[in-house]
């Protein structure tokens, strides 16, 4: 026969369930006094926890750490089911991987100017402080933030755009990339999301929209990529046109 009041190896004191998901046992104990966990087992006097209390703590932090307000954390939690927390940090977790492979990177202010092409330029390295692309670490380090958009930049630089053009058409990109990915979001919610949701968000069905979600990067990517690709061309195609055109009335006949 059990023992009721037996521990099992899975579960955790309060002080060990804080410990685990990066609290103070106040802010625990407030959560579980606003129903964000559900109780613990009793064993006498002692509350026992486990991995469904763990995921509900994580996700109220990462949802607070996001910007979400209390409010809002606990109307999402509420009237969610349990297993849906876990799923829940999975997909937080998903739509924080497009930036693992552009890791923040640690170069010399001399290491910038030689991918550039240009001397060391210290207005440079302001201007992309003030973009958020560059920290400065120190007298002679810098972190970049965005490392592929800076080599970018910097690549353009390097074959003869100025700085100033460079800078002015990060914007301009953000703006006109930001309208596509928004729409393709959009249809993704409408078409994908909201008929998982109606459904009541089986189960079974989690791995194949955390999939897709996970899949909608490198996708959307090679998209995007191909499409300008053959505006570009076209673009290079007219102007070079044009060029041409101005060479052959400008040549002198003979």
């Amino acid at each position: 026969m059990t023992d009721p009041d037996s521990t099992s190896e899975d579960e955790l004191t309060i002080d060990e369930l804080a410990a685990r998901v990066g609290m103070t046992v106040r802010n625990v104990r407030a959560y579980a006094g606003r129903g964000l966990i559900p109780a613990p087992r009793l064993a006498g006097r002692t509350g026992y926890y486990n991995d469904v209390h763990v995921s509900r703590l994580r996700l109220v932090r990462e949802l607070l750490d996001r910007g979400y307000t209390l409010a809002a954390v606990e109307k999402a939690v509420l009237s969610n089911q349990d297993s849906t927390a876990a799923h829940a940090l999975d997909l937080l977790e998903v739509l924080e991987s497009p930036v693992a492979d552009d890791d923040t990177q640690v170069v010399s202010r001399d290491a910038l100017a030689a991918m550039a092409g240009t001397e060391r330029d210290d207005a440079l390295v302001d201007r992309l402080v003030a973009g958020g692309l560059v920290e400065v670490q120190d007298d002679d380090s810098l972190r970049l933030m965005q490392p592929s958009v800076v080599r970018a930049g910097t690549a353009a630089i390097a074959i003869g755009l100025s700085a100033d053009t460079v800078m002015t058409l990060l914007p301009t990109l953000s703006e006109h990339l930001g309208s596509v990915a928004h729409t393709l979001v959009d249809r993704v919610r409408a078409q994908v999301w909201q008929p998982f949701v109606e459904a009541e968000m089986p189960e079974e069905r989690w791995p194949e929209i955390l999939q897709l979600i996970e899949g909608l990067l490198p996708v959307a990517g090679q998209a995007v990529l191909a499409v300008f690709r053959r505006e570009l061309a076209s673009a290079i195609e007219e102007v070079l046109g044009d060029e041409l055109r101005n060479l052959g009335e400008n040549v002198a006949p003979a």
